[in-house]
C-alpha cells in the first residue's frame, strides 16, 4: 500500500508573480530517507467550455510562450482571489477574454495540472446558452481572438492535433464523459 511521505520542513525558494517554488524535505515511508522536492504553487485555475444555444463552442486562440504557437484553447485563466468559486471565476474569464455570457455555470471536472511538480487544481467549468453581450476586457499580454467552433467539430479538431494545450483536451474529454451520461 502507497502511503504519503511525511514532511519534515519546507522553505520558500523563489517568487515569480504567477507561481512560487518551495523546497520540501520528505522521508520516504519506504526507505526512512530523506530526499528534496521542488513544489510550484500557483492558484487555482479554470477552463471554461461556453456553448451557445446553437451548438457552438466559444474558444479563443491566442499566442502561448512557453511553446511559441498560436494555439485553439477554450477562455481560462487563474482564479482571482475575489472569485467566490470556480464557478464564478470561469464567467469571469468567459466574459473578460471573448465578452460572452451564459447560464447554469456549473463545474464538470477537476484534475491536479501535474501532481508530481504542482499543488494547484485545474476546474473545467461548463455554461450554456452563451451569447455575446459584452466587449472584451484583455490583460495587457493577452492577444485573443474567439472562434465560435461547431460542438460536433470538438474530436476531430482534437484527433488532428489541432487542439494541443492538454488541459483543453482534459476539458473536452470532462465534456465527452457528460455528454454521454457518465
Amino acid at each position: 500500500m502507497i502511503k504519503p511521505w511525511e514532511k519534515i520542513s519546507s522553505s520558500p525558494v523563489g517568487d515569480f508573480r504567477i507561481f512560487s517554488i518551495r523546497s520540501d524535505k520528505k522521508i520516504s515511508p519506504r526507505t526512512q530517507r530523506q530526499h528534496d522536492f521542488f513544489v510550484l504553487d500557483s492558484v487555482n485555475w479554470v477552463n471554461v467550455l461556453a456553448i451557445t444555444p446553437e451548438g457552438q463552442c466559444v474558444m479563443v486562440e491566442q499566442f502561448r510562450h512557453g511553446s511559441d504557437t498560436v494555439e485553439l484553447e477554450i477562455p481560462g485563466g487563474m482564479m482571482d482571489s475575489a472569485d467566490t468559486s470556480p464557478e464564478s471565476a470561469g464567467l469571469r474569464e468567459l466574459r473578460e477574454e471573448t465578452g460572452y455570457e451564459g447560464q447554469g455555470a456549473r463545474v464538470i471536472g477537476r484534475v491536479y495540472p501535474n501532481p508530481a511538480i504542482q499543488s494547484n487544481t485545474c476546474f473545467t467549468v461548463l455554461v450554456e446558452n452563451c451569447r455575446c453581450a459584452h466587449t472584451v476586457e484583455f490583460d495587457q499580454g493577452e492577444d485573443i481572438m474567439t472562434r465560435l467552433v461547431p460542438v460536433g467539430d470538438l474530436p476531430g479538431l482534437a484527433a488532428a492535433g489541432k487542439i494541443r494545450h492538454s488541459l483543453v483536451l482534459v476539458a473536452l474529454y470532462h465534456f465527452e464523459l457528460r455528454q454521454r451520461g457518465l
